[in-house]
């Protein structure tokens, strides 16, 4: 099924605030709670709704170093693909990986303490999945912009 534009607006103020009750939602909708209710139940059976999830602070919990990682393999044949993915889901640090089109296989998004603990996370884990043929790590020096809001 298709997103009305009822459905949007209760997608975008859940996106700014996830534990709002449904009562604050419908009012923030213009919508009866019922109806509300109801429209998010179906927009999380039909997957538009993945989770609900608490935003950490990663200075605060002391990880406020971030590095971008270029991953580049060994050769692109399924078995290798399967055997780095599997393995670096593993990696506790690793925030996001994905497949990429360019000059580097994969683009992996790394939190840590700072550059002892990265160089820790390096020797521990990165050096050691399979397939991989060159690394390349980039600082994040701060971050200028970050949202999970996706437009809608």
């Amino acid at each position: 099924m298709s997103l009305d534009e009822i459905d949007r607006r209760i997608l975008r103020a859940l996106q700014r605030n996830g534990r709002m009750s449904n009562s604050e939602l419908s009012d923030d909708v213009h919508l009866s709670p019922s109806a509300c209710h109801r429209r998010v139940q179906r927009m999380e059976k039909e997957g538009y709704i993945r989770d609900y999830v608490a935003l950490l602070d990663a200075r605060k919990l002391s990880v406020p170093t971030t590095v971008f990682v270029e991953i580049t393999l060994r050769g692109q044949a399924d078995d290798i693909l399967d055997a780095f993915e599997k393995s670096v889901a593993r990696i506790p640090d690793v925030l996001e990986c994905h497949l990429m089109a360019g000059t580097a296989d994969y683009l992996l998004k790394v939190v840590a303490e700072n550059t002892e603990d990265f160089a820790r996370i390096h020797r521990q884990y990165l050096a050691r999945l399979p397939g991989v043929q060159g690394m390349q790590s980039s600082f994040a020096l701060r971050t200028v912009f970050k949202t999970t809001a996706l437009p809608v």
